[in-house]
């Protein structure tokens, strides 16, 4: 079964991404509430796993130069 929804723990475990790094995506809103991750009734941040996948295999990032990645 695979989970939508993940904690950042299991999300950083998953993904090899820092904890401080999907923090900051959310501060600097590359990642929006709502979309990319939900807070829980109890403040908890889950991760979605779906909208992540969205968002690695999307091309326009925000701050990234396509052109500079070449």
């Amino acid at each position: 079964m695979t989970t939508r929804y993940v904690r950042i723990v299991k999300f950083v475990a998953e993904t090899g991404y820092t904890a401080r790094a999907v923090e900051t995506k959310i501060h600097r809103g590359v990642w929006i509430e709502g979309k990319h991750y939900r807070r829980a009734p109890d403040g908890c941040i889950h991760i979605d796993m779906e909208e992540y996948t969205k968002w690695v295999e999307s091309r326009h990032q925000a701050g990234f130069d396509q052109k500079a990645a070449a």
